[in-house]
């Protein structure tokens, strides 16, 4: 009788909510939004947190869907508030950050919750939450990073040069994450498989520690 309770006990701590925070990251270029944009698509029951930023929506961009387009003050209020996991602001002098509140509610939950940042920023979630699971994405060559941010004809040569600069340096703190996926030219569908399987993955591991945002 005693075996069958030590199976029970051990069965309700194996089904109990235990939400897992997964981080999507990389160099500007590699992938990270489109890995996301086919999570999403394939409608895998995720929660998909959102960055917040203080910059204009570009073409084809929604409030709510693929930022939290924020006023400066707004966004300024947050960070007086502690309402921010980590912030950056960049050299335009516009502020990317997540915020805490969805992202604690899914957790608490028990649910998955998949964001997207930059190097920095997982790594400073990684701080916080060190039972959150961070994913590298990248591509097969600098200089494949170097003919998507061309065909975005969004750069400048000299923010061209700034930002291969940053990714080469952010290339190197590959060491610092969970996982690393390559997201090649022409095999999205390869690099979103092996996220979603990293996912499952971990939802199964014992003993993984519990995601939590206070």
């Amino acid at each position: 009788m005693r075996q069958f309770d030590e199976a029970a006990q051990i069965a309700r701590r194996l089904q109990s909510p235990c939400g897992l925070l997964v981080v999507l990251s990389g160099p500007s270029g590699a992938g990270k939004d489109t890995v996301r944009a086919e999570l999403v698509r394939r409608g895998l029951p995720y929660h998909f947190a959102l960055t917040a930023t203080t910059r204009p929506p570009r073409a084809g961009e929604h409030d709510g869907v693929d930022y939290h387009f924020l006023s400066r003050a707004r966004f300024e209020d947050l960070i007086a508030t502690g309402g921010l996991m980590e912030y950056e602001q960049y050299e335009n002098g516009h502020y990317y950050g997540s915020p805490k509140a969805d992202v604690r509610e899914a957790l608490r939950a028990g649910g998955v919750v998949v964001m997207r940042t930059d190097v920095r920023g997982a790594v400073s979630i990684k701080r916080l939450v060190p039972g959150a699971i961070t994913i590298m994405v990248y591509t097969a060559s600098l200089e494949a990073l170097r003919r998507r941010l061309l065909a975005r004809r969004t750069e400048t040569p000299e923010s061209l040069e700034r930002r291969m600069a940053l990714a080469s340096d952010e290339l190197r703190r590959v060491d610092e994450f969970d996982y690393a996926v390559l997201n090649d030219d022409g095999a999205l569908d390869r690099a979103v498989d092996q996220t979603e399987a990293i996912i499952t993955a971990e939802r199964c591991r014992v003993g993984r520690p519990a995601s939590v945002v206070e």
